[in-house]
This record gives C-alpha cells, sequence and structure tokens, in this order.
C-alpha cells in the first residue's frame, strides 16, 4: 500500500486535472446543462471534469475503486475513492466562480486523505490523517480562534427533500443568527469546508449532503485541528446520513448546545 502521502499527491493531481477542465470550459456550460433534480444540475463540464479525475485515479491507483457523483459506484469497499468533479454547479450556471472540485480517500468508511480545489479562485488545499492539511504553498492550515460574537458561520440550506429537513434546520439556522456574528451561504460545501479549515470561516453546518460532499473537506478541517461529526454529535454517522457539523472545537461544542435548546423536535428523516 503507498504511504498517504503518496496517496495525497495523487488526489492532489486528479483536483488539478478537474480544474483544467473547469476553467476551459465553464462559461459554456449553460447551453448543455441537465435537470436531474429540482436545483440539482448537471452540465457537460461536470462529466468532463469527472472523466479527467477518474483517468488520474486509474492510471495512478488503479486498485482502489471509484464513487462519483456522475458515474456512480458503490461504498462496499474498504478502500474507496469519492469523487465530486463540480461542487456547485448551480454557481458554475450563472456565472458565480465559487466552484470546487472534491476528491477523498475512504477507508473503512472513514476520510483519511482529501484534496479541495476551487479552480476558478485559483487556491487548493489538502490534507492527509495525521499528517496535517496545507495549501498550494505547503502553508499549514489553522483554524479561527475567534470569540463567538465574531465569528462567521458557513451553512448550506436544505435543498434536498426541504419539508422534510426544514424543521431541523430553521431553529438551528436562528439559533447560530443569535450566536454568531453572521451566516454565509455560498453554495459549494467543500469550498465551505476549506475556507474552515483555512479559518476565513469559523464552522460550517448543512443537512443531507452527499459523501463526496463532505469527505475531502472533512479531512482538512480535523488535520487543521477542528471537530467534524454529525448533528448529534457522532463523528463516524456524519458520513452516512451527510448532516454535518464542522468547525473548531469551541464553536462545534456551542453548537451542539444551541441545538439541544432548540424547542423543535426534529421528525426522522424517513418519515
Amino acid at each position: 500500500m503507498r504511504s498517504y502521502a503518496d496517496v495525497r499527491e495523487v488526489a492532489v493531481d486528479a483536483t488539478e486535472a478537474a480544474s483544467e477542465v473547469i476553467r476551459a470550459g465553464w462559461r459554456s456550460s449553460a447551453a448543455t446543462a441537465e435537470v436531474k433534480a429540482a436545483g440539482d444540475y448537471v452540465t457537460e463540464v461536470d462529466r468532463a471534469a469527472e472523466a479527467a479525475v477518474l483517468k488520474v485515479l486509474r492510471e495512478r491507483t488503479p486498485h482502489i475503486p471509484v464513487l462519483a457523483e456522475e458515474s456512480g459506484g458503490t461504498r462496499e469497499h474498504d478502500q474507496l475513492w469519492v469523487v465530486d468533479p463540480v461542487d456547485g454547479t448551480t454557481n458554475l450556471l450563472r456565472g458565480f466562480p465559487v466552484v470546487g472540485v472534491s476528491v477523498a480517500l475512504l477507508e473503512a468508511g472513514r476520510p483519511v486523505v482529501g484534496a479541495v480545489a476551487a479552480p476558478l479562485l485559483e487556491a487548493r488545499w489538502s490534507a492527509a490523517a495525521g499528517e496535517g492539511a496545507a495549501d498550494a504553498r505547503g502553508r499549514p492550515l489553522q483554524m479561527s480562534t475567534r470569540p463567538a460574537a465574531q465569528q462567521v458561520v458557513a451553512t448550506g440550506f436544505p435543498f434536498r427533500e426541504p419539508r422534510q429537513r426544514l424543521a431541523r434546520y430553521l431553529p438551528t439556522m436562528e439559533g447560530a443568527l443569535r450566536e454568531f456574528e453572521d451566516l454565509r451561504r455560498a453554495g459549494a460545501a467543500s469550498l465551505d469546508l476549506a475556507y474552515t479549515a483555512a479559518g476565513v470561516w469559523d464552522g460550517f453546518f448543512e443537512l443531507g449532503l452527499a459523501i463526496w460532499d463532505i469527505a475531502a473537506g472533512a479531512v482538512l478541517v480535523r488535520e487543521a485541528g477542528g471537530v467534524v461529526t454529525d448533528w448529534k454529535g457522532d463523528a463516524d454517522a456524519v458520513f452516512k446520513n451527510g448532516d454535518i457539523l464542522a468547525g473548531t472545537p469551541a464553536w462545534h461544542r456551542a453548537m451542539l448546545t444551541l441545538m439541544a435548546a432548540s424547542p423543535e423536535t426534529p421528525p426522522p428523516l424517513d418519515a
């Protein structure tokens, strides 16, 4: 088996391959957009970017299977690449450059290596378990140390099954608005997590995300000294249910306290 450092380099190269496709084709993406579901789109840029990622992964790590957003796959493997070739397709379609590429390696269901790129912002981050997290220049990522009153928190609105999830989400959003300085919603979870790891945001929360949305960013946050769990504080279940709380240890504790005090009783996700 390769070292995590070697696999991290593969993940970085895979995100860069997709980034080149996105930079070359994003201006024409609207003409080929298809609707997968309400608020969920796919373009030829998504497919071409994913093909570029898969080419790198299959050439460099042919023994590791892949689960990718557009071409699919299965999670039933001890080792598994998970890939989001274009995180923020709606942004891409509308000319908003907050678009991410996310590539992560899972072992026994847990992310251990991750790379996230922002190709239209010329930024990239990577991390591996036990080796820390860094930006494209090799500078270590550090979480913020701001007090709660000065914290700005990233979030994402639950557009998948919104009626089912809004009862859980809205009390938390209201509590966060009261507790922290402000909220931000940019529309690319992988970048929200990367900027949290870099100390730009103090935390990130959202409901019902896919594993490819959060796996790489979770490695960044954890290796930068942060905490990643689901909304009940479970560090493993988050990669199954996609209900993510990721941020500094103090912010994470404050969020769990805030949600425990919420008057809203969340409905079961399968209701």
